[in-house]
């Protein structure tokens, strides 16, 4: 909790939030001090802070630490023996602190930039007012952090799996809060829930769930995060770091309403209209009768404003690219918190040339591992919506942003040229934290050890596609290959290269291998993320090729065939036209889990990082966790100028009529002569009519026929770029439009959802 609290300290320090004052800090039953000495190894306690305050009801404690602040000799740190409860800060004027009648007068009473509570909440009988007079001592930029025990209390519900049958999932208690900042790992199951209620029960330590409850109504929520200290039993704690409801933002009378607008036009691509402009320009809009389209976080903002409940999360960070998204919906939930690619199967040279993206562009494109968004963002567009339905996806380019904003290049290297780096824990906390949404922070802290672990090959041996590549590695090792593939990564020409690529691929491209395992649906879907309807292509492309009747296409023969030729046609002309040493990043990565200084991504270079890290050079960025059809239809009409959808059409149904709707809903989203860019599994995909029915005019730009080299990755069949050309009439989505008033309130006094004007 110190090390996250100092983090955020030091990055509203440097963005001069408080120009001519120190901090103050007040410790919430501090006990002995040791949590005031320890925050030493993050900040400099006596030089950073104007004034430390340890508030406790307990004199022996006090006593203690008294002593503990003498022998450091710390002259700005006061001990008040007193109810939490009754303590009210002195009135600061300038840097020094002047007595006041604060009983009297409550509203001449100092504001704390800081205050925390570590394990103390749980011990506090009469905890609401506690937390009630934590809201009053609290500035309006200020923050909160808190430490403590918690079990959830017990609600039954539906029973997910064999292996957790016997647990009472708890987590119900939270699906109807949007505020909390995510629930990952906060389940404690029915086991741990009652011993360790019961062991705490003893000390009257309360666990119930009904502190962390309150806590998070009360204040905003900046990051949460609950883990279990193994070492001690695996007991459950939180860490809760929170600020004001109200969002302040550095500006003359602040209001939540304004700055959820401001980020929703943000969001939508729509005009911000300004308070001062508004009601003229909404009258306006009523009498054109159009109706304004609104994110899916600003409905979620609205009813949480009328409810007098806290945003979501992610209105309170000091970064707002990640959007908010509900991840107890089973579309997010699909994925078992975990993502397919570690790294992004798109070659970006090919990108460029065919997109030449621009200043005035405002791009849509798929995050998959983020590369590609990095790489587009080093050109300058107005805009990038990148769009993950896989939240984990966007988790993974949210850290290679922050680490781009709060890291220097050698560290930025080691984590994602190498995929490895020692003090990743220490990075993500003391360093990261401040430009990671909560949803965010809590699975990287999580899965710090993928990066800090000195065994295993690191960041790029996880995700689905991880299974692939361990499958290879060991198949080098058990035919003792290594030496060979090594060689292979050192190739300094490219006919050096193609003569040892034989001893290699008669193990790699060995037919038993491939019909046992490789073209199996369970492998092609969870090591090479290829779904169902994908590889139908590849089979369906196969038996036209052959000229077979369609009715084979489920015999495991010929589906077998179809698989291992189109990975020959993959990677044979992979080895004889492109340099994997020096040039193709893609396969140097796949055979030896990391990048080199010679073959890497163009983001990874000191020139991208230097472009990268400026202040501000992710304020056109926009992480959307959603279907591209829900981010289209909430975005205004005739705003995009390209979309990258890479190969996701594969995945539709043929049979159905998504295919059809996403192309009306992109020609809707799309300026006239915007561009779409799509590859494909196969040589002619099937739902290319669809975009011509609905006013695009479609090229093949690229076709990989039998040993010919489209790109580096090679690994698509085909690639096209579909340009509108025609305007199509597309009805606004109902559930995509709010009325221009949504926010107005008749009586500001009163937060009821009646009294929005509708």
């Amino acid at each position: 909790m110190l090390g996250l609290l100092a983090a955020q300290l030091k990055y509203k320090q440097g963005k001069k939030q408080r120009q001519s004052q120190k901090p103050i800090w007040v410790d919430v039953g501090g006990g002995t001090g040791y949590n005031i000495e320890a925050m030493a190894a993050f900040l400099p306690v006596e030089s950073f802070f104007a004034h430390v305050y340890l508030v406790d009801l307990s004199p022996s404690l006090c006593e203690i630490a008294r002593q503990r602040f003498t022998r450091l000799g710390w002259k700005n740190v006061s001990v008040v023996c007193q109810d939490a409860r009754e303590f009210r800060l002195p009135n600061r004027t300038g840097d020094e602190l002047v007595n006041s009648d604060s009983k009297s007068h409550p509203e001449k009473t100092g504001k704390a930039d800081l205050v925390t509570m570590s394990y103390s909440l749980s011990m506090i009988p009469d905890y609401y007012s506690v937390v009630d007079s934590s809201t009053s001592l609290l500035s309006p930029s200020g923050t909160i952090g808190v430490c403590d025990f918690y079990g959830t209390l017990l609600k039954p519900q539906v029973i997910h799996s064999v292996f957790n049958s016997w647990l009472v999932q708890s987590i119900v208690d939270l699906t109807s809060r949007n505020y909390t900042g995510g629930v990952f790992n906060r389940h404690v199951n029915w086991v741990g829930r009652a011993f360790w209620r019961a062991w705490f029960d003893a000390d009257r330590v309360g666990l119930d769930g009904a502190r962390r409850d309150y806590l998070e109504y009360r204040f905003g929520t900046v990051i949460s995060a609950s883990a279990r200290n193994y070492l001690l039993g695996g007991i459950p704690y939180y860490i809760f770091i929170g600020c004001q409801k109200e969002i302040y933002d550095n500006q003359p009378n602040p209001s939540s309403k304004e700055i959820v607008e401001k980020l929703d036009a943000a969001y939508t691509e729509s005009p911000y209209l300004s308070p001062a402009k508004r009601r003229q320009e909404v009258s306006k809009a009523m009498e054109r009768q159009v109706a304004e389209i609104r994110s899916k976080a600003y409905e979620s903002a609205v009813i949480n404003l009328s409810a007098n409940l806290p945003l979501p999360s992610s209105f309170y960070q000091n970064h707002h690219w990640r959007i908010y998204y509900n991840e107890m919906l089973t579309k997010h939930t699909q994925f078992g918190n975990e993502y397919i690619y570690a790294f992004t199967w798109e070659d970006p040279r090919v990108d460029h040339r065919l997109l030449n993206i621009g200043s005035d562009d405002i791009i849509l494109a798929i995050t998959s591992a983020g590369d590609n968004i990095l790489d587009y963002l080093q050109y300058n567009p107005r805009r990038v919506h990148a769009v993950d339905l896989n939240p984990t996806q966007n988790h993974l380019l949210e850290l290679k942003v922050a680490s781009y904003t709060a890291l220097g290049y050698r560290d930025f290297w080691k984590i994602f040229g190498e995929g490895k780096h020692p003090n990743f824990r220490e990075l993500l906390v003391s360093h990261l934290s401040p430009h990671l949404s909560s949803h965010a922070f809590q699975y990287w802290l999580d899965h710090s050890d993928t990066i800090s672990s000195q065994s295993g090959v690191g960041l790029y041996e996880t995700g689905g596609s991880r299974y692939a590549l361990k499958m290879v590695r060991c198949l080098f090792t058990i035919f003792g290959l290594s030496g060979e593939v090594k060689k292979l990564c050192e190739a300094q020409t490219l006919e050096e290269q193609r003569q040892i690529w034989p001893r290699i691929r008669r193990v790699l491209m060995s037919k038993p291998l491939h019909w046992g395992v490789v073209c199996t649906e369970w492998f092609a879907w969870k090591a090479a993320g290829v779904p169902a309807a994908q590889r139908n292509m590849i089979i369906t492309d196969f038996l036209e090729r052959s000229g077979l009747a369609g009715g084979v296409k489920k015999d495991t023969e010929v589906s077998g065939k179809a698989i291992w030729e189109y990975v020959v046609n993959t990677l044979d002309p992979v080895v004889k036209d492109t340099l994997i040493s020096n040039d193709n990043y893609f396969y140097y990565l796949c055979l030896q889990g990391r990048y080199s200084r010679r073959c890497h991504p163009s983001y990874l270079t000191p020139k991208a990082h230097v472009k990268l890290s400026t202040p501000n050079a992710f304020d056109g960025l926009r992480i959307h966790t959603d279907e591209i059809n829900e981010v289209i239809e909430r975005i205004t009409p005739g705003t995009l100028t390209i979309a990258v959808v890479m190969d996701s059409m594969d995945w539709f149904d043929p049979a159905k009529e998504d295919a059809s709707k996403q192309a009306q809903a992109l020609n809707n989203s799309l300026k006239m002569g915007g561009r779409i860019l799509l590859r494909s599994a196969s040589i002619q995909p099937w739902y290319i009519k669809n975009f011509e029915e609905n006013g695009f005019t479609a090229r093949r730009v690229g076709a990989r026929f039998p040993g010919s080299c489209i790109d580096r990755v090679n690994m698509y069949a085909s690639t096209w770029i579909c340009k509108k050309t025609k305007e199509i009439s597309v009805p606004y989505p109902i559930s995509c439009t709010t009325s221009p008033l949504t926010l107005e309130r008749t009586n500001s006094s009163s937060p009821s959802m009646d009294d929005l004007e509708i």
